[in-house]
């Protein structure tokens, strides 16, 4: 029995020394005792779905959601998609907080697989532009800290909160109506935001409960995957799975974050009066937080926290893969240099950082892959403009090889009716379907509409308290 013991005991101790000694191969040998969790295959496997490249992402306002567009933006640009881009007269949004329509798509962007620029959510335009197996995605965040980023971040451009003595975010809360204007532009910034980005009335009364209901069923109806800021990584997992991508798909580098003293502490009390006063968004979190929870116990919460691992492994050897034992520098927007890696600043209170491409990274490095690793720092509003160029370029391209009595066919820019209200500037006029690159060649016509539009909760419809004038940021 003795001689027995002693056996087991030099095998465990020589099995630990092995797997010691094999390093590298350590966490590997380990995955194999997650029981019953798929294993992480890659593209071109036998057995595996096609990747789902069709997408509509809505992006939220101060919800990582610029971080999740960078992850589509190279998505798409490695598999040479299309991605709908907004009209030059609209940024690089599309010219929200106005509706969505597809008057505001670029011309050169058409027919899209993914779109993910800010916007108003119309799912009827939306759904004239996108093809007819599309999935949709948003993102939520926690009322509490969104609304805090919210405040700090367009103190100095809504009204709602540049009346605020001393910009004080616990006087606003004391009593928002006192400071909140619903027909001022940029409104939509104070109150209830997510649901105007979702298409909803912002100013519906919190004791209309039957409309808040009905407003989040719709949101579950419409979206496959609703997203939690707080829990990303779990989120980018269940996105993996319902677009069948790989790990390598889902990698990504923070962005559009501030400085920790542009941050403003919650005092007690203050989180219940931000969820008071956004009653609608925080039924809206509270909703896709259980949502998200139940579908990742659905998955298996030990194979969701291995894929997180992993993960966060693999976005670890892509940084130093592309830059080495110099990772790219946290700096703010007056440290960095180069204009293509300064990220946009609101006002000169809030300081928004961005990276800074260390010194000589360049050296050793192909093209193809110093192009990969500045992708993944770019921020918003330059990686929208190169996207643009290049596809605009793919187009005139595409448009030059046509023949003649194709190139000539005259075409009918999109007509789409926007809603009237009071609040539009009528000195503002609607940014022409022809883009400034080319002034001849198609137009895309999107799908013909399928059932009317209605004024009710429907995501997206008209609501004559919500709208407000576009103002350019």
């Amino acid at each position: 029995m003795l001689q027995k013991k002693i056996f087991l005991v030099v095998v465990a101790i020589s099995t630990v020394s092995l797997l010691l000694h094999q390093g590298s191969h350590l966490s590997w040998t380990i995955e194999g005792f997650y029981l019953g969790c798929p294993a992480l295959r890659s593209h071109p496997a036998p057995g595996l779905k096609p990747k789902h490249t069709n997408v509509a992402f809505l992006k939220t306002h101060k919800t990582a959601s610029t971080t999740m567009q960078n992850v589509l933006f190279r998505f798409a640009e490695r598999n040479r998609l299309m991605v709908a881009l907004p009209v030059q007269a609209c940024s690089h949004q599309f010219c929200y907080p106005r509706p969505f329509t597809t008057r505001f798509v670029h011309p050169h962007t058409v027919p899209p697989n993914i779109i993910t620029s800010h916007m108003r959510f119309n799912k009827t335009e939306l759904r004239h532009l996108m093809p007819n197996d599309t999935i949709y995605i948003t993102i939520l965040r926690e009322p509490g800290s969104m609304f805090e980023s919210l405040f700090t971040y367009y103190n100095k451009h809504c009204e709602s909160f540049k009346r605020v003595p001393n910009g004080s975010l616990e006087a606003f809360l004391e009593d928002p109506r006192r400071y909140y204007q619903p027909d001022e532009e940029d409104s939509m910034y104070a109150h209830n935001t997510l649901t105007f980005d979702l298409g909803g009335d912002k100013d519906r009364s919190p004791k209309d409960v039957a409309y808040a209901q009905t407003f989040v069923a719709e949101v579950e109806r419409v979206f496959s995957l609703v997203m939690i800021a707080e829990y990303f990584d779990e989120s980018l997992v269940l996105l993996r799975h319902l677009l069948s991508w790989d790990l390598d798909d889902i990698l990504y580098v923070k962005l559009n974050m501030r400085t920790p003293s542009s941050k403003r502490s919650l005092t007690p009390g203050l989180p219940a009066k931000i969820r008071a006063w956004n009653s609608l968004d925080a039924r809206l979190y509270d909703h896709f937080n259980a949502s998200l929870w139940r579908q990742l116990s659905a998955l298996g919460l030990t194979c969701v926290a291995r894929e997180v691992r992993l993960l966060q492994q693999a976005q670890e050897r892509l940084m130093r893969s592309c830059f080495g034992e110099q990772l790219p520098l946290l700096r703010s927007a007056t440290q960095i240099k180069n204009k293509d890696f300064r990220p946009w600043q609101p006002s000169g209170e809030v300081d928004i950082v961005g990276y800074d491409f260390p010194v000589n990274i360049s050296r050793g490095f192909s093209s193809q892959a110093q192009e990969l690793c500045v992708k993944l720092i770019i921020p918003e509003v330059q990686y929208t403009r190169s996207l643009l160029r290049s596809q605009s370029l793919r187009y005139r391209r595409s448009y030059q090889r046509q023949p003649l009595h194709q190139s000539h066919t005259p075409q009918q820019p999109i007509r789409t009716v926007l809603p009237r209200h009071s609040q539009l500037h009528h000195s503002q006029s609607l940014p022409a379907v022809s883009g400034p690159a080319s002034g001849k060649g198609s137009t895309y016509t999107p799908k013909s509409a399928t059932g009317n539009q209605r004024q009710t909760t429907k995501l997206g419809t008209k609501s004559s308290q919500t709208q407000t004038s576009f103002t350019g940021k």
